[in-house]
């Protein structure tokens, strides 16, 4: 894949931008940093309003840890394509990063509204509203979850963790029983559920 994306890099500004836009894709995913920076600011040198581009661009400064510069690319990204998901996904884990919860939860919300089924969405507002400890919400929004993941053992003792938090056994019991159904080698639910049937 490497070798034919680089036979494009000779090509004029919009197919090299596209070629460099993958390879930088490659190169992170590869996790080398360097060549994939090096790609990113080709492709956005090629074509300045690529999102695909601008969202690499972010992945690699996000990867080097100034998330700061990584969410001004996202936004960037997000400017020059309102509906780019990759951008705006990330934008909300930086924001995340930096402790900018609300900031965070508003990115996935607005993606939910634009992809109703993604499990890492939802995953996503679950784990903000964990931050944020507000339990209801999080239990409201794993319920979800549970409609597009319904086998997922981690999601079913994760609702039995928090019924359990709200001091609701019976529900804690089903969700954790249905965890150990999917994993029955999970150690944590296990003692659970023995501690549950000793009492």
């Amino acid at each position: 894949a490497l070798e034919t994306l680089k036979m494009f890099e000779k090509k004029d500004s919009r197919v090299k931008s596209a070629a460099a836009t993958n390879l930088s894709f490659l190169y992170y995913l590869e996790n080398e940093l360097a060549q994939a920076t090096y790609y990113a600011d080709l492709a956005i040198n090629s074509d300045r309003y690529n999102p695909a581009a601008l969202t690499n661009k972010g992945n690699t400064v996000f990867a080097n840890g100034d998330y700061e510069k990584a969410a001004e690319f996202y936004k960037e990204a997000l400017r020059n394509d309102s509906s780019c998901t990759e951008a705006l996904y990330n934008l909300g884990l930086t924001y995340k990063k930096l402790n900018r919860i609300d900031e965070a939860l508003n990115c996935f919300l607005k993606l939910h509204a634009i992809l109703q089924n993604s499990a890492q969405v939802l995953h996503q507002i679950v784990n903000i509203y964990e931050i944020m400890e507000d339990s209801s919400q999080a239990i409201e929004w794993l319920l979800q979850l549970i409609s597009v993941v319904p086998t997922d053992p981690h999601v079913l003792s994760k609702l039995g963790k928090l019924y359990d938090k709200e001091g609701d056994k019976s529900q804690a019991f089903h969700y954790f029983y249905e965890s150990y159904r999917y994993f029955p080698s999970n150690i944590e639910v296990i003692e659970w559920l023995g501690a549950y049937y000793i009492d």
